[in-house]
This record gives structure tokens, sequence and C-alpha cells, in this order.
């Protein structure tokens, strides 16, 4: 088999597309179609996919000029591929034109044999021409900007209402904008995991508010210190939340939703023991890897539902509920076509009773910890208020650990990524009253 330089990461962006389109998770998409390339090329395929999944609305728009009956009349593994090409033509400089097309007609070809390819070569050859199509002039500000920004409507719409439109463009940029690899220390300390980046040539930079260190490349596994363990890729958001927690030193902590482990690997060596849980076999396993790997001698790893705790009583508990994630979707570039308005009322719900289970187990005296990684007040603000209004025992006690202007006006933790330049995310730290 001839193989055409620069095949290769165009079929496997096309392959991450594809997955994802059929419910696989984009890093487990992105690790089956990249692992056997070498690293320029498995960097162009993440920058390929994730590329098309951020800007999906404008390539669509330049894309449908070219397609004389329309987007619709076009298959979607098809499309996939008109979708990459277009996203080298508009927006990869360093990829020249023509490069751009005989690579994409290749995956064609490959895909779809010489109909498809000649398909492919025409419509990318219009799109090469014409260029990017003009903005929808909008009637009122921010009325393009789901477009501009390739986002769901409705997910623009709640955030101008809450966030105005300033705020609502910054941090549809700041999706738009590829997530850095953060790592934090782990089995050795954030100075000595500097020295080691830095020794290999590899740029470092602090993360926001001294929440780990940011690499500017590098596969996490080709990292110096990964095998023993040296650190776990993790946003300064997560970290921020396993600060917020402080815990008693004695504590047994009983961490709810523990994959991928990172939160459990932070709180450990400040308390006596961690049980780090999770309710599906997958997500366990890579917990059990993650710890096994990173983590200290007390944390123990579980399969166990948040509904039927494995334990009777903790002095911390840790829930990390599951969520639209709206705060992450520039780590997550395909999330944002994933969530639904609807997911919503199910989630608040299914964190409702985990909140609720989760409180039965907690020592009187003891700390609760309830986070999220979503921006959206039904699943924060809103969830804990209703907690409180009916379970009198718990009351806020928020942690001196964290800067104060992370904190709200009743003391939770609130991360905003187009003003704290972190994932976003949500906790609030309860205390049950002692009797």
């Amino acid at each position: 088999m001839i193989r055409v330089p620069g095949l290769a990461p165009r079929f496997a962006a096309w392959r991450i597309l594809h997955d994802v389109r059929h419910g696989v998770p984009f890093d487990v998409a992105l690790r089956r179609a990249v692992r056997d390339l070498e690293p320029n090329d498995r960097r162009l395929a993440h920058e390929l996919a994730g590329g098309v999944f951020r800007h999906r609305s404008q390539l669509d728009l330049s894309l449908a000029p070219a397609i004389e009956r329309g987007l619709t009349s076009v298959r979607a593994d098809t499309l996939d591929v008109l979708r990459i090409g277009a996203f080298q033509l508009l927006h990869l400089d360093k990829v020249p034109s023509h490069a751009a097309v005989q690579t994409t007609v290749g995956v064609a070809r490959r895909l779809g044999g010489r109909r498809i390819a000649g398909f492919v070569n025409a419509v990318l050859r219009r799109v090469e021409t014409a260029g990017a199509a003009p903005q929808p002039g909008p009637e009122h500000p921010g009325d393009d900007l789901a477009t501009r920004f390739s986002h769901p409507d409705w997910l623009v719409e709640r955030w101008r209402a809450r966030f105005g439109d300033h705020a609502t463009e910054q941090l549809l940029a700041w999706n738009n904008d590829r997530a850095p690899l953060v790592l934090q220390p782990a089995r050795a300390p954030l100075e000595t995991l500097v020295s080691m980046v830095t020794a290999a040539g590899i740029g470092a930079r602090p993360a926001a508010f001294g929440a780990g260190l940011i690499v500017e490349h590098g596969r996490p596994t080709d990292l110096p210190g990964f095998s023993e363990g040296a650190f776990v890729v993790q946003d300064p958001a997560q970290r921020l939340i396993a600060r917020f927690l402080d815990p008693d030193p004695g504590s047994l902590v009983y961490d709810a939703c523990s994959a991928p482990g990172g939160k459990a690997i932070a709180i450990a060596p400040s308390v006596r023991f961690v049980v780090a849980g999770d309710r599906r076999r997958a997500r366990t396993a890579r917990l059990a890897e993650n710890v096994a790997r990173a983590g200290g001698p007390n944390i123990a790893v579980i399969e166990a539902d948040v509904l039927r705790p494995p334990i009777r009583r903790a002095d911390a508990v840790v829930l990390d509920v599951p969520c639209l994630g709206t705060g992450t979707l520039a780590r997550n570039p395909d999330a944002r076509w994933r969530v639904a308005p609807g997911a919503l009322t199910t989630l608040v719900a299914q964190a409702s009773a985990f909140l609720d289970a989760a409180a039965q187990i907690v020592e009187p005296g003891g700390l609760l910890l309830f986070a999220t990684c979503s921006l959206e007040p039904e699943e924060n603000e809103e969830q804990i208020a209703r907690f409180l209004n009916h379970d009198r025992r718990f009351r806020r006690e928020p942690a001196a650990t964290v800067p104060p202007e992370l904190l709200t006006p009743d003391g939770d933790l609130s991360l905003l990524p187009h003003r704290h330049r972190t994932d976003g995310g949500f906790a609030a730290r309860l205390r049950r009253v002692a009797p």
C-alpha cells in the first residue's frame, strides 16, 4: 500500500469525528485514532478534529454555497471530510491550500472511491476560491454569537441573559481556544516537577492561581516523571475544588464520583484515608490505574453506586456529580454539540438524589463538598439552595484555602473560564452541624 504524505493525520481526524458522532467520548476517540501516529501527526489530527468541532457552524456556512443541493444532501461521513478540508483552508495558515485539498481528497478516495473524491475536490476548490462566508449582520448586539463562535443557540442565549453580551463573547472565545495541558504534582512536589520539565527542554509556566503547571507541548505519557507518578493531568479548577475541601488531617474521606481520580490524589496527602469510588466499571478501572501510578498508599479504589454508599460514615464526603459540563467546552470541543436543554432537568434530579444520599453518611461535625464542572445555576446555586432548605443539619462553611475573589457572596466557589482562565466549576462546602 502506497502511503500518501499527510493522509494519516487527516484520516485519523475523520475517524475521531466519526466515532464521536457514534457516541464515543472525544478523549477516547482521540486516543484510538492517533495511537500509531508520529508525534507531529498526532498533534495535527488533534488540531483538525478539535478545530472542526470548535468552528463547525462557520465551516458549514462556508461549505453550503459550494454544494449544489445543500448540506442536507451530503452523507454525514462525507460532510465530516469536507469540514476537515474547509477547516484547513480557512483556519490553518501553516497548511498550503493545495496540500489541504490534496490530502483531504485522499481521505475521501479511501472512504468512498473516485466519485466521492471528485465531489470533495470540487467543493473544496469552490471554498478555496470563495473564502470564508461572510458573517450575518446582527439586528441586535450578540445575535450572531452562536454562528460566529459555533455554539448552540439555546446555550448562547442562556449565557447572554446571565453574563451579558460582552462576557458571553469572551466565554465563547475561550471555548474556541485549545485548552492548555496542565500538570498537577502528585508523587513529586511542584518544584521538582518544574525542574524535570524544564530540564527536558519543555516550556512551562504556572497555571492560574498557582494551581498546577502549564506545559507547552507533549503527550502526558511522554513527559518526564509520568511513569513514576510525579504528576496527574488536571485543570486548575479541579485542583482548586480539592483545596476548597480543606479537611481535618485525621479525616476519612469518601470521594463518591472519583474517576479519573485527580481530586482523590490531591486530597490524600492531607488526610488519614480516602475511599475513592465510581459506579461504572470502565471509569473505576481508569481511576484504579491513575491511583496506582500517582496516588498514595492511603487510597482505596472501589466500584460503588452513590445511592448505595459502601461505607456507613465518613468525616468528609466529596460529591462531584455528573452535569452538563458547560464549564469544560474548551477542553471537550465536541461537548457543545452533545449538550441539550432537556438533559438539564434529568441531571439536576439525579444530582439531587446523589446529594441527599451522600449527606446521610457524613459524620456529625463533618464536611460535604458538592461540586460540578457546569456554569448553569440550576446545577449549582439553585441545587444547594434546595438542599439546605430541606436538610437543616447542614450549613455553608467556606474555606480560606482559595483566593477570596473566587467565592460568591454566599461563600461558594465559582470559577468562570472567561474571568479566571480555568475550566468552569462550582463547589459548595457544607458542614453538618453536630447535635
